[in-house]
């Protein structure tokens, strides 16, 4: 329960996830205003935190301030559809379906890209660390260790992003540790990962390791189409 006349670092946390989640389920669609006053009362908090709460959306694309007119909700075009909040409230709604095929057609179309970079251009501690995770993520996986699993499977993504030497791909690892870790928490993982995943972060680490370019997007793109067909067979 949210304490009333809240102030301070923080604060505003509850009153911006509840009024995430809402427009990005539509529960407030575009063109609907919301005020400070109206935050203050439903949510019981002082102006401050309301502000703050409205600061935030703001900056993620969600609403704009105008004077006179109040805060209004923005269409989805204009939000900051990459901020892994954004990505969180989708996947958590009723739009949950739609948010994993794009995130997954952005994967596919980006991740391949980055392991062969990352086959040509990874340093030896890098090539080293993706063997590691790879084997480390068969051993949680064979145990159905989903959560650990979860973290070291955004290591091993986020590790190849980074070595592909391409600041544009490194800056898309937080996208993709929001939906690694989205999958695991709204419960869209298998109790274990299936044995061709495995297979395929193996491939994928070894290529990279190897410095064979080639394989390494061929393996990638596998691995993501296994986990596209797995997500959304439809």
């Amino acid at each position: 329960m949210i304490e009333r006349r809240q102030t301070g670092t923080g604060l505003h946390d509850p009153v911006l996830e509840k009024l995430g989640m809402e427009i990005a389920a539509g529960e407030l669609p575009p063109g609907h205003v919301l005020t400070l006053d109206g935050i203050q009362e439903r949510f019981g908090v002082s102006r401050t935190v309301a502000r703050e709460a409205m600061r935030v959306l703001e900056s993620m694309g969600l609403v704009q301030s105008r004077r006179r007119v109040g805060i209004t909700v923005r269409p989805t075009a204009d939000w900051n559809v990459f901020d892994p909040k954004v990505i969180w409230w989708r996947l958590s709604g009723p739009a949950r379906g739609a948010q994993l095929r794009t995130l997954t057609e952005l994967r596919i179309a980006v991740e391949p890209l980055a392991a062969g970079a990352a086959a040509r251009a990874a340093t030896p501690a890098q090539r080293s660390r993706a063997v590691e995770l790879a084997a480390t993520l068969r051993r949680l996986g064979e145990a159905g260790e989903l959560t650990e699993f979860m973290e070291r499977d955004v290591e091993f993504h986020g590790l190849l992003l980074q070595a592909s030497g391409n600041e544009m791909f490194a800056a898309l690892a937080d996208v993709i540790a929001a939906v690694l870790r989205g999958r695991t928490q709204l419960g869209l993982m298998p109790h274990k990962p299936v044995p061709e995943a495995m297979d395929l972060h193996d491939a994928v680490a070894a290529a990279v390791a190897g410095g064979r370019s080639a394989e390494a997007e061929t393996a990638m793109r596998a691995l993501l189409v296994e986990v596209r067909t797995a997500m959304l067979p439809g």
